[in-house]
């Protein structure tokens, strides 16, 4: 618990430049506004933006259905994946959807069909502005797969990758595949975020942790990072997988779903092989997403240090900067290269 209130220490100074120390301001706001509202979230209230529905149904779509729509789970379709699965992108008009996200979960994602109806049941309650919502299912034979409404813009960290000019290190790495596809290439016509973007960003990333965390039976996400975090055409920001991750039950303090995460976004409680998640190690997590906004740089592999040649990561590196007195040094400047339209910033930060 040490560590981690130092490295979160760390990621607070790193941002005390006054445009960052806002991006805080509204994240703390946010997040402790849900703490503050804990349990006043009715469980039979209807459908709502940032309530808890106990009615709502999610429809049930078949295979033929969803195969039809993904041409028979064509690459080209491709929008994602991860541990839990492939994502396409599809349209389902006789389904009574318009364009979706489609996730085939991978055939060890839930053991059984008990269990998948468990967490569907979970799943179709959740309603928040800054959650993915799932909008229908299927579970014909061992086939496991998620409908979500679809979020044109993208995953942040496609983004992110505009933030770092050609001669950096992170440029320099091999891009994926995922690199490849139409939103990236139309992200990598665009400028960079702006400050108003990025804080708006932040509080909406906050402000869903928040309301998951303090549900009458809290959710634990496990494994927040910027590509888990989709943006919207307003750049809304919508946290992907939330209701993939075990429900805990509050009121039994030894039940807890199974850490997880990905190196450089995990606490360091995770990376030294705890087997307990929780409400913390999110936060955690979120404090090194907001680190990765601020500096453009990825928390989840090493690099060069510019003036001795050794990798590090992006915590340790922040870490080294501040305790040299060196916040500037920590905050992207490409943000503010010629042609970024700061109009933007005025419309999100009112």
């Amino acid at each position: 618990m040490e560590q981690t209130l130092q490295v979160i220490l760390i990621a607070t100074g790193a941002l005390v430049v006054a445009l960052v120390v806002v991006i805080m301001l509204f994240a703390t706001a946010e997040y402790s506004a849900g703490r503050k509202n804990r349990g006043e979230i009715p469980i039979t209230r209807p459908p709502a933006a940032t309530g808890l529905s106990s009615t709502f149904d999610p429809k049930q779509v078949s295979m033929a259905e969803l195969e039809k729509a993904t041409h028979n789970f064509s690459p080209d379709l491709i929008i994602g994946r991860g541990s839990f699965g492939k994502v396409y992108k599809a349209h389902l008009p006789h389904a009574g959807l318009s364009t979706v996200a489609v996730k085939k979960l991978s055939q060890d994602a839930f053991h059984g069909f008990c269990e998948f109806r468990v967490e569907m049941a979970a799943l179709s309650k959740l309603r928040h502005p800054n959650i993915v919502t799932i909008l229908g299912f299927c579970d014909t034979g061992s086939a496991r797969v998620l409908v979500y409404e679809y979020v044109p813009n993208g995953s942040l960290d496609k983004w992110l990758l505009l933030d770092t000019p050609s001669e950096t290190p992170r440029s320099r790495l091999t891009p994926s595949w995922e690199t490849r596809i139409n939103v990236v290439k139309t992200i990598r016509s665009r400028l960079p975020l702006s400050w108003g973007i990025r804080i708006k960003i932040v509080k909406g990333v906050a402000s869903g942790l928040a309301y998951m965390h303090n549900l009458q039976t809290p959710i634990i996400h496990r494994n927040i990072k910027a590509s888990k975090v989709l943006l919207d055409n307003d750049f809304e920001p919508h946290i992907a997988d939330f209701g993939l991750a075990r429900i805990i039950d509050g009121s039994l303090s030894h039940v807890s779903t199974q850490a997880f995460g990905t190196i450089g976004y995990m606490p360091p409680e995770y990376v030294q092989g705890t087997t307990m998640a929780t409400a913390t190690g999110d936060v955690y997590s979120f404090g090194v997403l907001m680190l990765e906004i601020s500096t453009g740089i990825r928390p989840d592999l090493p690099f060069k240090e510019e003036r001795n040649g050794k990798k590090v990561w992006l915590v340790e590196w922040a870490r080294e900067k501040v305790a040299q007195n060196g916040h500037m040094e920590i905050l992207n400047a490409n943000i503010y290269r010629p042609g970024l339209e700061e109009s933007r910033d005025a419309k999100f930060e009112e």
